[in-house]
């Protein structure tokens, strides 16, 4: 099996609206399963709940169940009891009119989740559900520290695969842990399969210094490229999911995978002087997932002003504040926020949400 999989979290949508394009869609299930990648990856709350339905249609409708595999995952964060689960498994079933999972996993573990996970006991009900058929391999997301992650593989040997946040500027972060969470699922023998292997687009945009490196070694090759094959070329990774939203992205990603080449030694070199490059800039690591705002008591639009932020702090010329003023219009402001920290108690990047917001109102609502 080809590394690559086609993470149906950010697809392409019609003119900035929240209706899914399902003809640029289909274009690019076909190109993906033309060129022999057959790795699908959704999950019950992706694209405002919408992923799973769409991946009917453009996919399990159109082909043969053996032409693909799918990947899609219990949401711990929205179970409240027992019952939960049967419910939104079969929802789940349903929507993507299957009869079994290839792979199935608990959505997002951490310190928040695993209680909630171990009171309803998941890790059986997955379990049980690979025994009746209905799932072929399971396993869980993870985003946590690898001493939690450790903690959990001990007590559950059945767990197959981890799916773990990794790319090349979280690699040695201490909030992120992705080298460490990685050593401990090899340490395991637990398949990894990669999330956010560009950070939710964050590699793409990166300081001119360091697109200018990368450059410099092989200026013909994409930034996704070098930030998939980074996490591609370790030798525990199973699969490496990528988010792709157009059809220009599907083709650069399936190029880069199709005859698949590990980094070298000086490869690995560049990509260290970049990351070092990065390190020095003072932008917010946000992925843009929105995770945040599902519970946020005033609504604010938390990735949204991320965002603005960034894009201020690379350019202090461009019309950030305008964008910020109008979207406060019909939105709350980053001050409106009462510090209740829900959101960060979702953040899969471990962000002080609350302080950064402070951070985004001095920045566009200072007073004349």
């Amino acid at each position: 099996m080809k590394k690559l999989g086609f993470g149906l979290m950010r697809l392409p949508l019609i003119n900035g609206t929240k209706t899914i394009d399902k003809d640029e869609l289909i274009k690019m299930v076909d190109l993906f399963i033309a060129k022999g990648f057959t790795y699908f990856d959704t999950a019950y709350m992706y694209m405002d709940y919408q992923s799973e339905s769409v991946t009917k249609e453009v996919l399990v409708d159109r082909y043969p169940r053996d032409k693909f595999t799918i990947t899609s995952k219990l949401p711990t964060m929205y179970l409240k009891e027992v019952n939960d689960m049967e419910r939104i498994f079969n929802e789940q079933l349903n929507k993507l009119g299957i009869t079994y999972f290839d792979y199935y996993l608990l959505h997002n573990l951490n310190g928040n989740t695993l209680p909630i996970a171990n009171k309803l006991d998941a890790f059986s009900f997955i379990l049980n559900k690979k025994k009746e058929g209905k799932i072929k391999h399971i396993g869980f997301s993870f985003h946590d520290k690898a001493s939690m992650l450790e903690e959990i593989l001990i007590k559950h040997p059945e767990i197959e695969l981890v799916q773990l946040q990794i790319n090349y500027i979280d690699w040695d972060s201490p909030s992120i842990e992705s080298r460490k969470c990685y050593e401990v699922a090899t340490k395991y023998n637990k398949k990894v399969i990669v999330m956010e292997p560009v950070k939710g687009g964050i590699l793409m945009n990166i300081p001119l210094k360091a697109k200018e490196l990368f450059n410099s070694y092989n200026k013909e090759v994409s930034l996704a490229s070098w930030a998939l094959r980074f996490a591609a070329s370790l030798d525990n990774v199973f699969m490496v999911l990528s988010g792709m939203s157009n059809l220009e992205q599907m083709i650069d990603n399936t190029n880069t995978f199709y005859d698949f080449k590990p980094l070298n030694e000086k490869e690995h070199e560049v990509i260290k002087e970049v990351v070092d490059i990065m390190n020095q800039t003072n932008e917010i690591a946000c992925t843009g997932c929105s995770y945040c705002t599902e519970g946020c008591p005033k609504n604010i639009p938390i990735p949204k002003y991320f965002d603005l932020y960034n894009s201020h702090i690379k350019n202090k010329n461009s019309n950030s504040s305008m964008y910020y003023a109008i979207l406060t219009k019909t939105h709350s402001k980053a001050s409106d926020c009462i510090k209740c920290h829900k959101c960060e108690k979702s953040c899969p990047q471990h962000l002080k949400i609350t302080d950064l917001l402070n951070t985004v109102a001095n920045t566009f609502e200072k007073k004349n």
